[in-house]
């Protein structure tokens, strides 16, 4: 556990001191994301575009995190045990790219749907059985959807067949 701690701090720290404009806390057996860490980087969270948090055990995100990085670009949460994300995800005016793959969602995320700026939404391998086609489609910047290795119903595979203006990816090609 101190090891964990030691390496969060260092990894903190080396994005504070740079002047980094990401944050990488992958593979940190993070359960959580540390509310010490707001305070360490208040002064540089609006210069971060980047954070990874993927490979971890993080159950939940709180809404702090949404409303301190709202200069995100990218986010990277794939591979820990999310099952939704607060409302307050809405204050990510910038997101382009929100990576939820091998999460147990089993619902889709609906607050995606009313992000203007995103482009990429990765929720491969999850539990998630119905997708808001039309809500997506309305998204305007939306270019790509991965839903692989989701249980969709047989409904929303057949329209996953249409043409949407953004690429989905829902099956693997044989």
């Amino acid at each position: 556990m101190a090891e964990a701690v030691v390496n969060v701090a260092r990894r903190i720290n080396a994005t504070v001191e740079e002047g980094r404009d990401y944050l990488d806390l992958s593979n940190c057996k993070l359960i959580s994301f540390p509310d010490g860490v707001f305070k360490v980087l208040s002064s540089v969270s609006n210069n971060i575009r980047v954070i990874t948090l993927a490979d971890n055990e993080l159950k939940a995100l709180s809404s702090k995190f949404f409303s301190t990085f709202t200069q995100l670009r990218e986010l990277d949460l794939h591979g820990n045990v999310l099952t939704k994300l607060p409302d307050s995800l809405e204050e990510m005016k910038h997101l382009t790219s929100i990576n939820l793959a091998n999460n147990n969602f089993s619902v889709f995320p609906g607050k995606l749907t009313e992000m203007a700026t995103l482009e990429r939404i990765n929720l491969e391998e999850n539990s998630i059985t119905e997708v808001p086609l039309e809500k997506l489609s309305a998204m305007p910047a939306l270019k790509w959807l991965n839903v692989m290795g989701n249980p969709l119903d047989a409904n929303t595979q057949s329209a996953l067949k249409s043409p949407y203006k953004f690429d989905i990816l829902s099956t693997k090609e044989s």
